[in-house]
């Protein structure tokens, strides 16, 4: 992810790995940004990932297909001409200590607001309330970002993602992208979900 995005969530990894790791349970949350325009996406496409999830690895490609099969059930499409998002995945290893923040539910505040943008009054503008999270024994970090904008508009991450060096790794990886996808169960501009469609998520 270039420096220019305005990522939600800032970082910091932890110096005393083995105390972070049994200090909390493995969890899944999300943030959001109240500029988002989420009533509006259909299409989206991935950014250049790296490290132990880089494009060309295995692991890498089926993190990559997890994504995609989750966004097409919820009807957004891949396009690499001027996308509405794009999605950038990544795996930290070890603790992370993080600030995130306490939101209501993503679908609940879509249904009420509308988002934030230049021309929204400072009073009427939405209030962020910061939290500290810890996450433990690797995390899984999905981040949606408005081409448009080049911000990023939705982290989802799920900890306890300790992904072995075996078969098991696709299993671990595929039910991660699970967790953190029904966080954010938006659907695309003008996509009307079907039974057909939900039970091909599922998989």
């Amino acid at each position: 992810m270039t420096q220019s995005l305005r990522i939600l969530l800032t970082l910091t990894i932890c110096a005393g790995f083995g105390g972070c790791m049994t200090a909390r349970e493995s969890r899944t949350e999300s943030d959001y940004s109240y500029s988002g325009n989420f009533r509006r996406y259909r299409t989206y496409n991935f950014m250049q990932s790296q490290g132990l999830v880089s494009d060309t690895s295995r692991l890498g490609q089926v993190l990559r297909e997890a994504i995609q099969q989750r966004l097409q059930v919820q009807g957004y499409r891949e396009s690499t001409k001027r996308p509405d998002l794009l999605v950038n995945y990544r795996v930290f290893e070890g603790a992370i200590n993080l600030r995130g923040y306490n939101q209501e539910e993503l679908e609940r505040w879509v249904a009420q607001h509308e988002g934030d943008d230049e021309e929204t009054p400072p009073e009427s503008r939405h209030t962020y309330q910061p939290v500290r999270r810890l996450l433990t024994d690797g995390t899984l970090f999905v981040t949606l970002v408005d081409a448009r904008s080049q911000r990023a508009i939705w982290n989802g991450y799920t900890s306890g993602v300790d992904v072995p060096d075996n078969a098991r790794a696709e299993a671990v990886l595929r039910r991660s992208v699970r967790s953190i996808f029904d966080r954010y169960r938006i659907l695309a501009k003008g996509y009307l979900l079907t039974p057909e469609t939900m039970d091909g998520g599922g998989h």
